[in-house]
């Protein structure tokens, strides 16, 4: 079934998604003239290809992701350092958990790629399982690693025939983006899935 996303600030970049690849890109009132039939996703903000988050090592295998439960005791943020070794330090399960719950924090700020080497088969698992693509890592990092790392890394453009990889963002421009960073998403879609949604 094909589905057209778009967002209210960006109506010159909708997207066409049939099954895990990008259909068409192009004006929105174009792409629902020509496929009366596509099921309708509409956003506000605007949409964007994605974002790479340069520090896959560094936040799904030695950060410690807080499951919602542990909130009270160990707040909601990923924890690093000596504290994150001792909670991951209980073994494959906890460490896969921690993963698992690193990779849905990722998409919830549109994330659709990650890079840096990851080396632990319970990280792999949990970005192979959500569709996230690996990539090389730039030769300088912004900073400490973060959900919302400064700067933004943003992917290159969309076209047709390309994975339908691309996140949607709340905010009316891409300087806004820059300025209130990855938490403002509303919806990550990875392979043609839609695996984040805010609203």
């Amino acid at each position: 079934m094909l589905t057209l996303h778009v967002a209210d600030a960006t109506p010159e970049s909708a997207v066409l998604v049939d099954g895990a690849h990008l259909a068409a890109v192009g004006p929105y009132d174009e792409l629902a003239a020509a496929h009366p039939d596509a099921r309708l996703r509409r956003w506000p903000g605007i949409l964007t290809p994605g974002l790479l988050n340069p520090y896959g090592p560094e936040l799904l295998e030695q950060a410690y992701h807080p499951d919602p439960r542990e909130a009270d005791r160990l707040g909601t943020e990923p924890i690093f350092g000596e504290r994150a070794r001792d909670l991951l330090g209980g073994g494959p399960s906890v460490r896969g958990a921690s993963a698992r719950r690193g990779v849905q924090r990722l998409l919830a700020h549109g994330t659709v790629a990650v890079a840096g080497e990851l080396r632990g088969r319970e990280a792999l698992d949990a970005v192979r399982r959500a569709g996230l693509a690996l990539a090389g890592r730039p030769a300088s990092l912004p900073g400490p690693p973060a959900l919302s790392p400064v700067p933004l890394v943003l992917l290159p453009g969309l076209a047709a025939g390309q994975p339908a990889r691309f996140a949607v963002f709340d905010v009316p421009d891409r300087a806004a983006l820059v300025r209130e960073g990855a938490s403002t998403c509303v919806a990550t879609v990875v392979a043609g899935r839609l695996v984040h949604r805010r609203r």
